[in-house]
């Protein structure tokens, strides 16, 4: 794989653009990317012999499954094809996602939670009309992506060059600007969705801004007319199961201003969801809609209209048009015009809007409402969300400029990482999330305040991966959610801890090994939360490959997260119920009444790893001692010990400072080399392999500000950092592939498993946090450099940021979870170097209690009041 450095990649901006910044993801139209990435095959020859069980098993898992008319929660017989073709998601946290090409295509659909479908639909487009002295100059399509089917539209005018328009993302903003040079026209749409870093209302909106700047520097005066059209469905057959309708709309939306519209209703299984689309109508910008038409025909009918007139129908429709039959579908057409003077420029609003706001799961047990609803209420709101996003996206624009602003100002960040750090958390919200409110008779009801005030929030480990918050995985990227909306991370660790001390004794075969054992063991912390094609919260470890109970990283995380929350947020009502979850999790490693050994097998004080795939790294076997689970162990029990401290427990304190003196000292003289941390301290062939993630309990100490040279030797520490850096990252591209997981002593890659060879990205990351945090900011950035390099600028891997990639452009499971811990690197920048990052502000507003900030206004535009809120009558009385 060829790699370059980072002053030569091809989609570094080099030129200033006004009103637009600096940094970002930024590509011309003309961009295609030429690797021919592929998912992972399989593993090598003799990798094989161990995965013949599991595949035989896999294959009759997978034929049940299908059988049901349910997808397997890894459906490794339909990956998830390589199209370099996407650009700045739309949509808040929770409430379903539309995605956007970069060349200004609609193309990726999550509506159903956790359910996604790769479609583009050519009816969903902005068209531009240009007329001067009552006749049509210019008219055409912007955008240049691919088209489903070329037999339709074809009416209209797709001929935009390429060469004249660019692209340029910093999530959750994107800008893509076309030029007309004859007409001496640019137009640039500024598009906007409501992430809003400690906003717990309007960050869940299911909506997205797009505003329209008509810069016209020729001599004469133009008339111009944007037109955003969109269709009905998610690009599936189920599109044409008829009984759609639409309806045109006008809502206030500011002062004397309208929100003028169309709205689809339709249904997704049985869950009712309308398409909202609008323009604002002010005294300078007219507003016209064409409810309905045809998005399987020519086109003609809308196309010409335009041409004539530069409008569509003046006369709004708000009577509901008669549905579908079987086998139509059905779009819908708002169209903002204006004169802009010559040498001079002006601007239109557009409004997107899907209003789903009740949803079930495959297994329909429940009916969940989500988070916006509280807001917006469960009987149609699209139109009204239309209105509220043109009347408050000002607002939400100046407050991701204001917390943006440090980082993109800072001389002493590189350009690569301003575009890494916001364009990752595009996952946030297009990586399957489910943000709802918990209502009381609910059979996952919560009796946590956090929970019932904030929801309960859940995303998937993949787009690939359909497991809600899977738990080893989440523990790397949660550092993007403590940062910018802690209740949500403490939300989800209520829920962790609501199921510790829970047993399911439902029986599973798992495919691993092909036994039988119950769903959930008791003090176990569960893998994930459940699988959307299940029922989430209810029945957990929807994973089933291996017993996940037997996994030594499961509670040590849920401890590490746990201490590591508290100390930033301070909320001892938090301790005091996460403590005796902790403690009970640890009986799993030692039964503290009796001290009984279960995983420490050899009385060392350091938990044993069985020989077989029993962690994170779950093709990777470790036996014995090991650097990645005894490391963990070790920041645990210091973590243990200061939590029963904070408690004023003295007797507990003392039981976690026996063993962990013990452990330390057995963790030394078993793993340490001279050089580095050994594998593991079995017998064999790859037990002194450089693994990247060796210092995963260093990490979360320190970042917890627990850093124990008594544990940890500086000197040990900052050795295996720079082992690592020498093998596992300078030896593949000079350091321009980010670290791969596993190499020999001598720098050749650990062959033994498909994981050992494999780049994660996340693992890159949290990597270079560790290194940053022990003051490597240069080996630290080159590290993460690497990973960002590849997957954005070579591998075309952009907003679709996989677990893995392979020197030979294979990938694994595109759109994950775990590259969110760039967000871990932003943590340690700001706790440990914070003169690189002036103006951030560590989890600031970490102890909010507001449900929303004092810019939101109810759907009738009322300033909201939490005060009336009735959470359950729990929390009421």
């Amino acid at each position: 794989m060829e790699c370059i450095g980072p002053d030569e990649s091809p989609t570094t901006p080099r030129k200033h653009i006004p009103g637009i910044p600096d940094y970002g993801w930024r590509v011309p139209l003309t961009y295609n990317c030429s690797v021919k990435c592929k998912p992972f095959a399989k593993p090598r020859l003799n990798q094989i012999p161990q995965y013949v069980g599991l595949g035989l098993r896999y294959a009759k898992f997978w034929l049940e499954k299908k059988r049901r008319g349910r997808r397997p929660f890894i459906d490794h017989l339909n990956q998830m094809k390589h199209k370099p073709i996407y650009g700045c998601p739309l949509g808040g946290i929770g409430s379903g996602t539309i995605g956007r090409g970069y060349k200004g295509e609609f193309c990726r659909f999550q509506m159903v939670p956790g359910m996604y479908h790769y479609h583009t639909i050519d009816a969903d487009q902005f068209l531009v009309c240009i007329r001067k002295n009552d006749k049509t100059v210019y008219q055409k399509v912007l955008s240049c992506g691919p088209r489903k089917k070329k037999s339709v539209l074809k009416a209209w005018d797709w001929s935009f060059p390429a060469e004249n328009g660019i692209y340029h993302a910093l999530y959750p903003r994107a800008w893509s600007i076309f030029c007309i040079p004859e007409l001496k026209v640019t137009l640039t749409c500024r598009q906007i969705s409501p992430i809003l870093p400690h906003d717990y209302l309007e960050t869940s909106l299911p909506v997205a801004a797009f505003i329209w700047n008509i810069q016209n520097d020729g001599d004469e005066d133009l008339e111009v007319s944007i037109t955003f059209t969109f269709k009905n469905g998610l690009g599936t057959k189920e599109d044409r199961a008829g009984g759609v309708w639409s309806e045109g709309f006008k809502c206030d939306c500011d002062g004397d201003d309208e929100a003028i519209g169309a709205v689809i209703h339709q249904q997704f299984k049985d869950m009712k969801c309308s398409y909202g689309i609008a323009a604002k109508a002010t005294e300078s910008v007219s507003v016209s809609v064409k409810e309905q038409f045809d998005p399987c025909g020519s086109g003609f009918e809308l196309w010409n209209l335009l041409e004539k007139t530069g409008q569509l129908n003046t006369d709004i429709k708000t009577d509901p048009a008669p549905p579908t039959s079987k086998g139509q579908e059905l779009a819908s057409a708002v169209c903002a015009s204006q004169t802009v003077n010559k040498k001079s420029q002006s601007f239109c609003e557009f409004a997107l809007s899907w209003d789903m706001p009740q949803v079930k799961f495959a297994a329909g047990e429940n009916l969940y409402t989500r988070r916006y609803a509280r807001l917006f209420g469960t009987e149609g709101a699209a139109s009204k969300l239309c209105g509220y996003t043109l009347r408050n996206y000002p607002i939400w624009e100046t407050k991701i400029e204001a917390w943006q602003k440090p980082m993109l100002e800072s001389s002493s960040l590189p350009a690569w990482y301003k575009s890494a750090l916001f364009n990752e958390l595009y996952f946030i919200s297009d990586g399957g999330s489910v943000w709802i409110d918990i209502t009381k008779g609910c059979s996952t009801e919560s009796h946590h305040n956090t929970v019932l005030k904030y929801g309960r929030f859940a995303y998937l480990e993949g787009q690939e991966y359909r497991m809600f918050n899977t738990y080893d995985v989440h523990h790397y990227s949660s550092f993007a959610l403590l940062m910018l909306w802690p209740k949500l991370q403490l939300s989800i660790q209520y829920d962790y801890g609501d199921t510790v001390t829970l047993e399911d004794r439902e029986r599973v075969k798992f495919l691993m090994s092909g036994d039988n054992g119950i769903r959930k063991v008791v003090n176990c912390v569960p893998h994930d939360i459940g699988d959307p094609e299940d029922e989430p919260w209810k029945r957990v470890n929807a994973y089933n490959i291996h017993p996940t109970d037997d996994w030594k990283d499961l509670n040590l995380k849920f401890v590490l997260q746990v201490y590591r929350d508290f100390n930033a947020v301070k909320d001892m009502e938090y301790l005091s119920f996460m403590y005796p979850k902790c403690k009970a999790s640890f009986s799993k490693y030692y039964v503290l009444i009796d001290s009984a050994k279960v995983w420490d097998t050899d009385g060392d004080g350091i938990i044993d790893n069985g020989g077989y795939a029993d962690q994170t790294f779950d093709a990777w076997v470790m036996k014995g001692a090991s650097a990645y689970c005894g490391g963990m162990w070790l920041a645990a029990l210091r973590m243990m010990i200061e939590m029963a401290d904070e408690l004023s427990l003295n007797d507990d304190k003392e039981i976690f400072q026996v063993m962990l003196d013990k452990g330390k000292k057995s963790f030394e003289q078993k793993l340490w080399n001279g050089s580095y941390y050994n594998y593991d301290s079995s017998s064999s062939g790859y037990h002194d392999s450089v693994m990247a993630d060796q210092l995963a309990g260093q990490w979360f100490l320190k970042a917890s500000d627990l850093a124990d040279e008594t544990i940890f030797p500086a000197e040990h520490v900052i050795k295996s950092l720079m082992t690592i850096f020498k093998n596992n990252v300078m030896g593949f591209q000079n350091g321009y592939m980010g670290a791969i997981n596993g190499t020999r002593p001598d720098g050749k890659m650990d062959l033994s498993s498909p994981q050992s060879e494999e780049f994660w990205v996340g693992i890159t990351y949290a990597l270079a946090a560790t290194m940053i945090q022990e003051g490597l900011v240069e080996e630290g950035f080159r590290t993460a450099y690497g990973a960002y390099h590849i997957c954005w600028d070579v591998l075309g891997l952009h907003f679709q940021t996989p677990e893995a990639y392979t020197l030979n452009q294979g990938y694994r499971s595109l759109a994950y979870m775990r590259p969110l811990a760039i967000w871990a690197i932003q943590w340690a920048l700001e706790k440990f170097h914070p003169n690189m990052v002036p103006g951030c502000e560590l989890v600031s507003r970490a102890g909010e209690t507001d449900i929303m900030q004092d810019s939101a206004y109810d759907a009738e535009g009322n300033k909201w009041d939490d005060s009336d809120v009735t959470y359950n009558d729990e929390v009421k009385a």
